[in-house]
Formats: C-alpha cells, sequence, structure tokens
C-alpha cells in the first residue's frame, strides 16, 4: 500500500508513499457502505459473547474467533523463548477488541559501508548464542539467559506503535492496481512533492505469489494471514505452518511447529469479520469538525490520507488465489525510520501512512509513539509532507482548531 511518510528514527524527515489512508468514515455508494462499529468489546466471562461482525461469518463464529484472538498464551503452547506479548490482544486493544494500543516494539540495525540497512546478529546467552539477521528486538523472554538486549554497534534505533487491526479485512480486499493508481496519481496532486511508492511482498500461504504490500509500518505484509503468521512467531514467538522455526532455540522446550489448532487462520477470520471503526458522528457534525474537514483537503493532508477506496467486486480471488472475496467485503466503499524489511533499501526511511480511522481512540501518535499531541504530529511532517505542514503553520489559530477539531472526530 502506499506510504506517504518518511522518518528516520526518532524524527520524521521525509514522506513515504502507498497504503490505504482513510480519514473520514466509510462512505456508501450506491448503497454499499463498509459497516463500522466498536462491536468487540473484551470480556473476562464469555469473551466474543456481546461482538458483531460484518457478516462475513455468523456472530457466534465470530465471537470464538475472538476469543482466540485474545487468548493468552504460555510456555506449553510455544510462547518464546523471546517475545513481546502472551497474547494479539495485548498489543491491539482499545478501545475494544482488535483496536489500536499504546504498546510498542523496539526495531534497530545499522548501515554498512555503502549506506545499506543490515539487520543485526544479537548475541544471547552470555555472548554463546546469536539471534541472527533481525531488526526486531524483543522486550521478554522466557528464561533469563535468552533476553535480548541492544547492541552498541546498532545506531538505527525506533519505536513502532501497536496499529489498530479493526477493517482490516476491508484493507485486504482493495485490488493492487486501486493501491498503484493513487501513487501515480499523487505526484500530479502535490506538483510532484508527493510520489507514492508501493512494494510487492511474498504471500507467506501461496508460495511464488506476490501482492501489493498494506500490513505493517513497512508495508511488510498483503494477507490478512500472512499478517497472522509473522506476527505469531515474531510477537509471541509461535511457529505455524507458515512460518516454522523459533527465532531461537534457547531454553525452548516445545516442538515446531507449535501452533497445532491453527490458531492463526483464527487470527485472519477475526479480522476479516470486525467492522470499521466508526467515526464520533455527534463531533463530525459540527460547524467547526465540517470546515477542518474541508482545511484537511486544501491544505493537502488528502493528498495521502485519501478519504475514500473501493474493495474489489465479491468472488475475486485474492492472495494467490487462496482467498475468495466474500459479498461482506465486496464493493465496499472505505472512507521512515531508517528500518528496511521487504522493501527494497530506498525504504529505510519510508513509512506507510496509516488510516486516520479510529484516530481519536489514541493518545501517543506516529510510528514511535513520540507525538504526544495532534498539532505535534502535524508539525513533524516533513520530506513529502513538508508543503502540507507549512500550509498547517499558515493557518489562523480558529482553523488550527477546526482541522484538530476533525481530525478528533475520526
Amino acid at each position: 500500500m502506499k506510504t506517504c511518510k518518511r522518518f528516520t528514527a526518532p524524527l520524521l524527515v521525509a514522506a513515504l508513499v502507498v497504503v490505504l489512508a482513510t480519514v473520514t468514515q466509510l462512505l456508501s455508494q450506491q448503497g454499499n457502505e463498509a459497516p463500522t462499529g466498536f462491536d468487540t468489546p473484551t470480556l473476562s466471562t464469555n469473551p466474543g459473547g456481546q461482538s458483531k461482525g460484518n457478516g462475513l461469518v455468523d456472530d457466534v463464529t465470530f465471537g470464538n474467533t475472538q476469543a482466540v484472538f485474545e487468548e493468552e498464551d504460555g510456555v506449553d503452547k510455544g510462547l518464546g523463548p523471546i517475545y513481546n506479548a502472551r497474547s494479539c490482544a495485548e498489543c491491539h486493544q482499545n478501545p475494544v477488541t482488535g483496536g489500536g494500543s499504546q504498546i510498542a516494539e523496539f526495531r534497530l540495525g545499522h548501515r554498512d559501508r555503502n549506506g545499506n540497512f543490515v539487520s543485526p546478529n544479537i548475541a544471547i546467552n552470555r555472548g554463546q548464542t546469536v539471534v541472527p539477521n533481525r531488526s526486531l528486538l524483543n522486550d521478554r523472554a522466557i528464561c533469563a539467559e535468552a533476553q535480548e538486549r541492544a547492541p552498541g554497534t546498532e545506531n538505527i534505533r525506533t519505536f513502532r506503535m501497536s496499529l489498530n487491526v479493526l477493517g482490516d479485512g476491508f484493507v485486504e480486499a482493495i485490488d493492487d492496481n486501486t493501491l498503484k493508481a493513487i501513487a501515480a496519481a499523487q505526484p500530479g496532486q502535490s506538483g510532484g512533492h508527493i510520489k507514492g511508492e508501493f512494494i510487492m511482498v511474498p504471500i507467506a500461504e501461496a508460495a511464488g505469489t506476490t501482492r501489493v504490500g498494506r500490513f505493517g509500518w513497512k508495508d511488510q505484509q498483503a494477507s490478512l494471514l500472512s499478517f497472522s503468521g509473522d506476527a505469531y512467531v515474531n510477537e509471541q514467538g509461535i511457529t505455524s505452518r507458515l512460518n516454522l522455526t523459533d527465532s531461537t532455540q534457547l531454553c525452548k522446550t516445545t516442538t515446531d511447529p507449535e501452533d497445532v489448532d491453527n490458531d492463526i487462520d483464527q487470527f485472519a477470520t477475526f479480522m476479516r469479520t470486525t467492522k470499521a471503526p466508526p467515526v464520533d458522528a455527534t463531533l463530525l457534525a459540527t460547524a467547526d469538525a465540517q470546515a477542518g474537514q474541508q482545511i484537511f483537503t486544501k491544505i493537502g493532508c488528502a493528498t495521502c490520507h485519501v478519504a475514500s477506496i473501493t474493495t474489489v467486486p465479491t468472488g475475486t480471488k485474492l492472495n494467490g488465489d487462496t482467498f475468495t472475496v466474500p459479498d461482506a467485503l465486496g464493493s465496499k466503499v472505505l472512507t521512515g525510520d531508517g528500518i528496511v524489511q521487504n522493501g527494497p533499501q530506498d525504504t529505510a526511511n519510508k513509512m506507510r501512512t496509516a488510516p486516520l480511522w479510529g484516530m481519536r481512540t489514541r493518545d501517543r501518535l506516529m510510528h514511535d509513539g513520540l507525538s504526544t499531541s495532534r498539532t505535534d504530529a502535524i508539525e513533524r511532517h516533513n520530506g513529502e509532507g513538508t508543503d502540507a505542514r507549512r500550509r498547517f503553520e499558515f493557518l489562523s489559530d480558529q482553523q488550527k482548531n477546526q482541522l484538530i477539531t476533525f481530525l478528533n472526530s475520526l
């Protein structure tokens, strides 16, 4: 997907290119609006029992997938040896299960003599064991010997805030060509200052197949099943049929692959069935918010944070023909940090333009969570976002407040 912001850790210095960046409520087109709602409450008793999905599966089945998404895993199920969280919901829960959160992961690395980013080899176990070629440094471990620490040689460092996954089934159902067209249009819309870049990434469940990336801060995944497998092994240390090997065998007592119940399929179904985050309709209807929405477009924010995208028609086969788009997701209208992952080296300082839907539920902003106000986040837009930021700076105090009011309604 498009990325329209480029960063060097920890400060934003330029702009990335092609990802979904829906800023307003999901819009309807010929009656095909995508459903919205914070309808996945987190419950201690009967988890998922009150949840309502988008119609992909029945609500009982949906609730069961949510329970798996919330389930806390232990070492007996393969947790670790190095990990960040014990469940998906530990990182994706605000204000309901599947929302974003203020939990950050730690990325690091260095550049070689040619200026190319290199993922580090991280020594653990008093230097006797090495976690090879990995830009993610896990915060937790199942034994003291496996605990990772940042080597002094790795001078590129940044944090990544957990993203909202509500409505991601609609994001998955966007055609590659739609995202490519958004990138292609940006130079003309911005006087040549913004040039969206899309990257092709592998589909783990369909060997040899690639698709435009759209999930993760670096657009490193293109399908929700691939995303689930990647997160399970990297954030929880649990291997699956898509990711067969742990990052280290130190202190490990289970046998790979550990996801014998195919939890990754449940995770993908849960995300595909969630509704998109709703707007605050009352606030959005105010005169200030309406004026702010017009200002948002006028100063150029909507070049990256596009207002609406339409998903592919029902019946379209995606992800190497492993997923057929159902009616619940088809034809719906959706209203850099120096690290390189699946993209080429020129993406080192580029970052996905994250959707602004659900923005009112976040108190720490940008990819690293270091912006604590909407104004500060806007002021950090440099590089390809410089023109929009400068136009914001020339607004009157009233206009700035109107723009912030609009953002607070999302």
